[in-house]
């Protein structure tokens, strides 16, 4: 027996006076609001109707209960209202994302725009890798990869172009390479190391062939120090016009050999499917999209 049911079939049969009308009213067949009534007063251990062929009235123990009935379900209908209205916007919403140009700013506006929840708190996990949203309890992330997992749920964001990039200076020193093998050969690159393994990352040409740089110069695991090394000419680096957009505009850093086509990779936010999804992480999903759109659209 379930107790809170058993009590809204009392109280319910207690206004109608009528187990015929309040099967009805409940949407279930009057043998259940017999039987469940009969199993809550053997509980009670007294009689909460008096019943003859033509009608029911309550007892006097069943007078005195029916108030306190009452207000346990009135207390229990607030305190599960109570909850999820207190729920809905509060809690933590973990989100892990690679150090991109402009992710302060959107971490600003996200921040702005979140002013009217005060008990929700962000987790704002900048990390090079994609943290496995299982371990690490993720609740949605930002990332670039060459095709998006189809087990998440995806927004895509826009598209982001490879390209191998130094500075004006280093190919003035070294002379313009007159194609990609002169290129490998004769320039210093960079290494990008994957921090689980201490590797440098494989270049990669167009998602299938890779190249080996002859001369590795400068080693590094953090992108954004990578471009640093470009920009003091110390090395040739593989990075996307996302990251390189401001210093390509201004003349900083160049596309060497641009008609060699690198990869294609997308920008993308993504969360996973979950069966309930609470009101904070699907609010949080929809602001930090429009702010990333705007960004990059």
């Amino acid at each position: 027996m379930n107790k809170l049911d058993a009590l809204r079939f009392f109280v319910a049969a207690a206004e109608t006076m009528n187990f015929r009308e309040t099967a009805v009213r409940l949407a279930i067949s009057p043998s259940v609001v017999t039987r469940t009534i009969a199993e809550l007063e053997n509980q009670l251990g007294e009689p909460l109707f008096k019943r003859n062929t033509r009608s029911i009235v309550l007892t006097s123990f069943g007078e005195l209960f029916l108030p306190k009935a009452v207000r346990l379900l009135e207390d229990s209908e607030a305190l599960f209202q109570t909850a999820r209205d207190d729920n809905e916007m509060r809690g933590i919403v973990r989100i892990t994302l690679f150090r991109f140009p402009g992710h302060e700013q959107v971490l600003f506006e996200l921040l702005t725009a979140l002013r009217p929840y005060p008990e929700l708190f962000i987790d704002w996990r900048l990390d090079m890798m994609k943290l496995d949203s299982v371990q690490n309890r993720i609740d949605m992330g930002i990332r670039i990869e060459r095709e998006p997992n189809p087990n998440f749920i995806i927004r895509p964001i826009t598209l982001v172009h490879h390209a191998l990039m130094t500075s004006p200076e280093l190919i003035e020193k070294l002379g313009a390479p007159e194609n990609f093998e002169d290129l490998r050969q004769r320039y210093p690159f960079s290494g990008l190391l994957n921090p689980e393994t201490g590797k440098v990352f494989e270049y990669m040409l167009d998602g299938v062939d890779t190249f080996v740089p002859r001369h590795l110069e400068f080693f590094t695991t953090d992108s954004q120090s990578e471009i640093q090394a470009a920009l003091a000419g110390k090395a040739v680096i593989q990075s996307s016009n996302l990251a390189c957009r401001e210093y390509l505009e201004d003349g900083r850093l160049v596309n060497v050999l641009p008609e060699l086509k690198l990869e294609t990779w997308q920008l993308y936010l993504y969360r996973p499917y979950q069966a309930l999804v609470p009101q904070r992480i699907r609010t949080v999903f929809r602001i930090l999209e429009d702010i990333l759109l705007r960004h990059f659209s």
